[in-house]
């Protein structure tokens, strides 16, 4: 049976207009809830969509709930801080974030989307990746949490000086969202 209806748990409503208007084409309602998943300390975003989905369906009474997870993964850190990322932007911020590299030469990271679509039996996952920089310094005023400071390969400016149309069309989370778009229109 075709899912019809989505529940996109998310506080983030930049987040949910980039789902939702990713969505339109697939004749699938999606309605963001904001709700307080537990969620599990991982560098991996695939471990933590996968248990944020299965937790938040067992909350709701619903046909299907969509999560994401977002991983900024910096190569001089082997990875870190991947999922934790909303950890350590809340604790030294965007600029701090850049300062604390100052001490690599390499500044290379992987940026990370992972949703989970989950509708009490099977749990489908989606992921979009993109490489790329940290800059020395926060740059920009669109977008949200640590677009100001990640400047994707083969671009001069970070997703935070690109318009959501333009970001939307090269993003990790454009990435992710085509797969699950591909994935549900295959469903009708």
């Amino acid at each position: 049976m075709p899912i019809t209806h989505i529940t996109f748990v998310s506080s983030n409503e930049e987040k949910f207009r980039e789902i939702r208007d990713g969505l339109t084409s697939c004749g699938v309602e999606v309605e963001r809830l904001a709700l307080d998943v537990p969620e599990i300390q991982s560098l991996d975003p695939v471990q933590v969509a996968a248990h944020k989905a299965r937790a938040a369906y067992d909350m709701l009474d619903t046909q299907a709930v969509l999560v994401e997870d977002t991983g900024l993964a910096v190569v001089a850190w082997k990875g870190f801080p991947g999922a934790l990322i909303k950890w350590v932007l809340g604790a030294v911020g965007e600029e701090g974030l850049c300062r604390q590299l100052d001490a690599w030469d390499d500044r290379r990271a992987v940026a990370t989307v992972v949703l989970c679509l989950y509708d009490g039996q099977e749990l489908h996952t989606f992921t979009g990746q993109a490489t790329g920089t940290i800059t020395r310094e926060p740059r920009g005023t669109y977008g949200f949490g640590w677009d100001s400071i990640f400047q994707p390969d083969g671009y001069d400016i970070t997703y935070g000086e690109m318009p959501r149309e333009a970001k939307m069309t090269i993003s990790m989370r454009a990435r992710a969202l085509a797969a699950l778009r591909e994935f549900l229109l295959a469903q009708r």
